[in-house]
């Protein structure tokens, strides 16, 4: 089941990387609804979030918010939303995104930044974060 984000987890392919532990990474979305917007994805190759087993489920959403109170220290929101949709991409993946107002959780809303203004946010949420 190789896809994009099992590429970036055997870093055959680079990413906007703000977190990473033994069995999870986080990355900024390159293609975000808002500035600051991170997925936080399991290493182990799953396909359905709810196919996780509980312990699995359990620290995925230990990650996801241990990176979610870094993304809130670090960009100006007033809280960070979290989305689990799984149709896009063939593995479980957290969406944290940084919000003021509802429309920014609508997916057909984006923002575009630079590779270097991605690296600065990025280096701004990971210095926020104890990784």
């Amino acid at each position: 089941m190789s896809n994009i984000f099992s590429k970036i987890i055997n870093k055959e392919i680079g990413c906007f990387k703000v977190c990473e532990d033994t069995k999870h990474i986080a990355f900024l979305d390159i293609n975000p609804n808002t500035k600051g917007h991170t997925l936080c994805v399991p290493k182990k190759e799953n396909d359905y979030i709810f196919d996780l087993s509980e312990t699995e489920f359990l620290d995925l959403m230990k990650f996801a918010r241990m990176v979610a109170l870094g993304i809130k220290n670090a960009i100006s929101c007033s809280k960070v939303a979290m989305s689990v949709v799984g149709l896009e991409i063939n593995h479980t993946h957290i969406h944290l995104i940084p919000i003021n107002s509802e429309k920014d959780v609508n997916f057909n809303y984006k923002v575009s930044f630079s590779d270097e203004e991605m690296e600065k946010i990025s280096r701004k949420i990971m210095n926020s974060i104890s990784c």
